[in-house]
């Protein structure tokens, strides 16, 4: 898609939001208008008014893509929101629940009852259905479960079984399969048979009759070979196999690594259980994107942005305390040298520098680990090599840039040991964030927790803390 595609998608989207907005205004406008104005007939005209504009509602809404009404869902406020739910299609309800964040499809469940969400999972597959599942009440899964053919079921109880950072959460049922001793004539007719094919099907798979994998048929040579081969002699044999316990992440690295649309997943039998696609990596590459964007700001989890105000608080309210924390230590530190701010007040109009600049590399440091851990670079036989490459470039920035504040306070103040004493500050604050920005994520790692998890609050809270402490510990040695 280029780049002109994506931003004209993007303006009609906006736009279709817009209109969508313009006709909920004008119908809450016109119904408070009728309600007001005492005429013969009101109620008639009341039922007309709203069934016309109710209809135009529904006429822009039946036209969207489920994902641009999930984005419109969750751009509303909570009371448009559910008005313009309840105008949805119920043969839409389940597309749409997929598509919206977690915290919007809460509140669009609360608002359904059990017979409205059993009918939502009917038009769903069984790996969509799992996704559904931790949003459901546990009867109506259980309601979902005997409504399935027995294969389905099978399916869904499999793919609920894997955590949400496996390949068996990703994974589709939905493959077409072919044998190898079969002519591409036979395989044309009958994918010809076929009411369609499964999304981003850009390969066959070939098993044999225990179903145990043993090639793959790209569709492109499918149609430019001779019909009258055999798969076995056009099919690929090298291919990218996945197993369901494998880790997402790898998955997602395998996908870009190749270039993939399609690849298969095979139990430990070498049986093939399933495939996973394009589109649900890249619906797990962005939800972790989101996951470490709210991390790194302290929140707990995903918010609905029209979330009732307590929840909003409950959601933000960890983070800031353990950063009202860290203040209160950092304002400790600075009341032990008081005696040497009353000295030399200088000290407090610079200290503010020192901090600031520690913060500011720490987190360039973290930045780099965690994206290193999340892409497999960082492993144990690099780690201290790593570790050294931080702290030399913290050196460098320290000495460079410390000189720098050592040079303004030099030709502010017309102190030169003031402006050595910044310098030596800045080098060694540099050196502590370095330090903590490699050390913070790999221990968070090493403990099982999310590494971009409160790491900036963490790496500010030491290197204002720190800062503070060896400013102004250098300055009550060698300036006072």
């Amino acid at each position: 898609m280029t780049k002109a595609n994506t931003l004209r998608e993007t303006e009609d989207l906006q736009e279709n939001l817009r209109r969508l907005t313009h006709l909920l205004h004008k119908h809450k406008l016109v119904e408070g208008l009728v309600h007001t104005q005492q005429m013969p007939r009101q109620e008639l005209v009341e039922a007309l008014v709203h069934k016309q504009n109710l209809a135009e509602l529904q006429n822009l809404l039946d036209r969207l893509h489920p994902a641009d009404v999930a984005y419109i869902l969750e751009a509303m406020p909570l009371g448009d929101r559910l008005m313009i739910w309840e105008l949805v299609k119920a043969e839409r309800d389940g597309e749409i629940l997929l598509e919206v964040s977690d915290a919007v499809r809460e509140t669009l469940i609360a608002t359904m009852d059990s017979d409205e969400m059993l009918a939502a999972t009917g038009q769903l597959d069984a790996d969509e259905i799992a996704d559904l599942a931790p949003d459901l009440p546990r009867d109506v899964m259980e309601d979902v479960f005997r409504s399935l053919p027995m294969e389905e079921r099978e399916q869904l109880r499999a793919a609920m079984s894997y955590p949400e950072d496996a390949v068996g959460a990703l994974m589709d049922f939905d493959v077409v399969t072919i044998r190898e001793d079969v002519t591409l004539e036979v395989v044309l007719r009958y994918l010809r048979r076929l009411d369609e094919l499964p999304d981003h099907t850009d390969q066959l798979f070939v098993v044999d009759r225990n179903e145990h994998l043993k090639g793959v048929l790209p569709v492109n040579r499918l149609l430019v070979s001779d019909p009258d081969a055999t798969v076995g002699s056009v099919m690929a044999k090298e291919m990218v196999k996945l197993h369901p316990k494998d880790n997402a992440h790898q998955a997602a690295q395998a996908f870009e690594r190749y270039d993939l649309v399609s690849t298969s997943v095979v139990n430990a039998q070498d049986k093939l259980v399933g495939r996973v696609t394009v589109d649900a990596v890249m619906d797990f590459i962005r939800a972790q994107a989101e996951s470490e964007a709210l991390n790194v700001a302290g929140l707990r989890e995903e918010e609905d942005l029209f979330a009732p105000v307590w929840k909003s608080v409950k959601n933000r309210w960890t983070w800031l305390a353990v950063n009202l924390i860290t203040a209160f230590i950092a304002s400790r530190v600075i009341g032990v040298f008081e005696d040497s701010i009353e000295k030399l007040v200088a000290l407090a109009a610079l200290m503010p520098i020192i901090a600031g600049i520690g913060g500011n590399s720490g987190n360039q440091t973290i930045t780099m680990i965690v994206r290193a851990l999340a892409l497999g670079q960082l492993h144990p036989g690099n780690a201290r090599k790593l570790f050294a490459k931080e702290i030399s470039v913290s050196a460098v920035n320290g000495l460079v840039w410390g000189s720098v504040v050592g040079l303004f306070a030099f030709f502010i103040y017309g102190n030169a040991s003031l402006g050595v004493v910044m310098t030596l500050a800045m080098m060694l604050n540099l050196l502590l964030a370095a330090s903590l920005g490699v050390v913070i994520p790999l221990t968070l790692t090493k403990l099982g927790r999310d590494p971009a998890a409160g790491s900036s609050v963490m790496i500010t809270a030491v290197t204002d803390s720190g800062g503070f402490f060896i400013f102004l510990g250098l300055a009550t040695l060698f300036l006072i």
